[in-house]
């Protein structure tokens, strides 16, 4: 099979899709039309779906069944959107207030593709694939619910890929090793005392303690942690004051920590939560870290085998020119909770091009792709399930 020549001829398909999914994008864990259309779409492929929501999750798997016998090896594509009002000004755009930017519309439209192509090639099949369109990857409850559903019972293998504004088109990145870094949501609140402006001296600043603890977070990277360790802690938003000459007695503010180490999954907490109380007893406030959690593990290429049948396959499609490096980033996945249980290979679709104006980075508002990478993307998913099924 020829998956080169089959992306060509499906393109336009792929491409279809893409828009269509882009223009009615859903939230995470509200995914019920963009699922319903996903069902409709691998039916008119002569494919039997599964759906999950009887567990409490949308999305659906479908299995294509080989001509022979063989292993199973999964492909997945996440399907949800984020809250982000798109500026785009493309004639597909989103008009619901969210928004594709983080690419999930390529991921389903790739994967569409590349089960047209397989399906057609069934025959040609030793095993069986198995596509996973998963729901809620952006809150982290997509992989888990679909796991504890059974979606992976059988399956040998797991491939899945990202479309990445980081990487230039037309390039493919598949390399062992740390790809995506563990992800932590953490808040903060803080208690000072409100007083009139003109009198700051009879309160307890909160905006001014609020201002110290995110400071001196930074410390916690710079002078805490190994330089060799990859590690970010960032603030992402901060609420405080009710009026302009007002001294605000409350404040709370809201961040992610993201790593590979495992000893920082326990070190993380305990460290924020001695930052935050200790600078707010400097200041006579008080505050404390009132939750973190532990969004998704770190995504890690460390099956060689898996590394080396997704880098050949891309070899085999476009030539070893066609790979490029990438540095570690260092945003999350709930795909690593995959690869706990079944050996997976997560790899990234360039989609960046100064030249047509793909510029902006996943999750801006202005987010698009180039759309001429995403036959690539799609003829991947297929030669690495074939590979994979005739090792």
């Amino acid at each position: 099979m020829n998956f080169r020549e089959l992306a060509e001829k499906t393109e336009s398909y792929i491409i279809d899709r893409r828009r269509y999914y882009h223009q009615y994008p859903e939230l995470s864990e509200q995914e019920v039309n963009t699922t319903a259309s996903i069902i409709k779409d691998l039916e008119a492929l002569g494919l039997e779906v599964k759906t999950y929501e009887s567990v409490g999750a949308y999305g659906c798997t479908a299995d294509i069944v080989g001509g022979k016998p063989g292993k199973t090896v999964a492909l997945r594509a996440d399907i949800d959107a984020l809250p982000v009002c798109e500026e785009t000004g493309l004639e597909f755009a989103s008009t619901n207030g969210c928004m594709h930017a983080c690419g999930h519309d390529c991921h389903i439209s790739m994967l569409l593709g590349a089960a047209k192509m397989l399906v057609e090639n069934k025959e040609n099949l030793n095993g069986t694939v198995r596509l996973i369109f998963q729901p809620a990857e952006e809150t982290g409850f997509g992989a888990p619910a679909f796991i504890k559903a059974g979606v992976l019972d059988g399956v040998d293998a797991i491939y899945g890929a990202h479309i990445w504004n980081v990487l230039e088109a037309p390039y493919v990145n598949i390399e062992s090793g740390n790809r995506m870094a563990s992800t932590a949501e953490f808040h903060v609140e803080i208690e000072g005392l409100s007083t009139h402006g003109s009198s700051p001296e009879a309160g307890i600043d909160a905006i001014v303690v609020m201002s110290a603890i995110i400071m001196n977070l930074q410390t916690f990277v710079s002078r805490n942690n190994s330089p060799l360790n990859p590690l970010v802690v960032s603030v992402g938003k901060v609420e405080a004051g009710s009026r302009w000459n007002v001294i605000a007695g409350k404040a709370k503010f809201e961040g992610t920590v993201r790593t590979f180490s495992k000893d920082m999954l326990e070190e993380a907490p305990k460290a924020i939560s001695r930052i935050v109380e200790n600078t707010a007893a400097a200041y006579g406030a008080t505050a404390k870290l009132s939750s973190f959690r532990w969004l998704v593990i770190p995504v890690i290429n460390d099956d060689e085998k898996l590394v080396k049948i997704g880098q050949e396959a891309v070899k085999k499609l476009y030539g070893e020119e066609a790979l490029a490096p990438m540095i570690t980033q260092m945003g999350g996945e709930d795909f690593s909770f995959y690869m706990q249980h079944v050996p997976g290979l997560f790899g990234f679709i360039g989609s960046h091009n100064p030249e047509t104006g793909k510029i902006y980075s996943n999750h801006h508002e202005k987010y698009d792709v180039d759309e001429e990478v995403l036959k690539r993307g799609a003829a991947v998913y297929a030669q690495f399930a074939h590979d994979f099924l005739a090792e």
